[in-house]
């Protein structure tokens, strides 16, 4: 069976060792399997998923990357995951990652903290106002534009199914399955799965997006000081040209998205509805969200308004310093958590999984991948 070499077969209970075992199958969950093969190939891995790959918040995200991060740690793991994903799109050009011309709006007075938060010269003032989904954005008294470059985005579920695909004849991927139990011991970790399985691995990596209240590794992930925010994204329903690229306006934390995959905008705006379940919440925009976000929308490009009768609705994992959490969480260091990456997965998973394969695999080998 394939991610299994060099370990135990599984037996007729479907009980197996391998040396890494990692609890979620979204992007970030997928790159880190990736990044333990690059340093150590032929280390047996195993990826546990509730649902199907890339079924969770993958599935839900935006995929857009800019290369912006508010402190310096954040920055680094921008700067980082924009040279991996341009490799990968150089290695293979059909992959669903975009090119994407971005343009930023922010008030005249911010321009120096706005050059702060961005990678070194990847900044220019234009007096062009973007084109967005109804035509040109108008530009309010007192703020200016400038145009970005190193943008992108991603069809992240299909990336991410992708990049599962490429792995499955090194990686075991166990889907539909849930983690029960979670029994670190020195030496080794047991996961009790629900398939009444047991699977035994060196070292575990909790990748768990916003299930962080699952009673398996609660009692770890509660000590991180991690909350869950609602995250809502309303359609625009106009179709973008090939030429349209994303705004972002900086300070109301909020972009337009051209998703020309799915034809139409994304005008995501930032929610403040905290501590929120994944699996309680009902995923269908309500009225006040719908209304919340209109009025969002009204003072940034109100020719929109009209446009916004759907949209989409999850929730994503937050630290208290806005950095992404990476590190053991048990008495022995044999499990690692890696997330909470603040409504970023997908612009900062690969150093995410970086990070978190330097503490599954600490030998240093090689590497094909930045």
């Amino acid at each position: 069976m394939g991610g299994l070499t060099g370990a135990a077969a599984p037996t007729e209970h479907g009980d197996a060792r391998v040396d890494v075992a990692i609890v979620g199958a979204g992007i970030v969950g997928c790159l880190t399997a990736r990044a333990v093969l690059d340093r150590l190939p032929g280390r047996s891995i195993a990826v546990v998923e509730r649902d199907a790959v890339a079924g969770g918040a993958s599935r839900r995200s935006a995929g857009l990357h800019f290369p912006r991060g508010a402190s310096a740690p954040v920055r680094r793991m921008a700067s980082f995951s924009e040279s991996y994903y341009r490799t990968l799109k150089r290695e293979d050009p059909q992959l669903p990652i975009h090119g994407l011309d971005t343009t930023v709006i922010s008030a005249d007075a911010r321009a120096d903290r706005l050059a702060e938060q961005y990678l070194p010269g990847r900044l220019r003032r234009t007096d062009r106002p973007p084109p967005g989904p109804a035509g040109p954005v108008r530009l309010p008294v007192g703020t200016g534009a400038w145009q970005v470059t190193g943008g992108q985005y991603a069809d992240v579920a299909a990336l991410t199914q992708r990049l599962a695909a490429r792995l499955r004849p090194a990686v075991r991927f166990l889907e539909g399955t849930r983690v029960r139990t979670v029994a670190s011991r020195p030496g080794h970790v047991g996961l009790g799965l629900s398939s009444g399985a047991t699977l035994t691995a060196s070292k575990v990596l909790l990748a768990p997006g916003p299930w962080l209240a699952d009673p398996a590794w609660r009692p770890w992930t509660a000590g991180l000081g991690l909350r869950v925010k609602k995250v809502v994204a309303l359609h625009v329903e106009r179709r973008p040209r090939p030429t349209e690229g994303a705004i972002v306006f900086e300070d109301e934390d909020a972009f337009l998205l051209p998703v020309h995959h799915r034809g139409h905008w994304l005008f995501s705006y930032t929610s403040a509805q905290w501590d929120v379940a994944p699996d309680g919440a009902d995923h269908c925009v309500t009225p006040a969200e719908l209304a919340e976000a209109r009025s969002v929308l009204d003072r940034l490009a109100p020719e929109l308004v009209p446009l916004c009768t759907t949209g989409r609705v999850f929730c994503d994992a937050y630290s208290p310093d806005r950095i992404p959490v990476v590190g053991p969480v048990d008495e022995f260091q044999n499990v690692i958590f890696a997330g909470a990456a603040n409504g970023s997965g997908y612009r900062l998973a690969p150093a995410i999984a970086a990070d978190a394969a330097r503490l599954l695999c600490p030998t240093t080998v090689p590497r094909s991948h930045p």
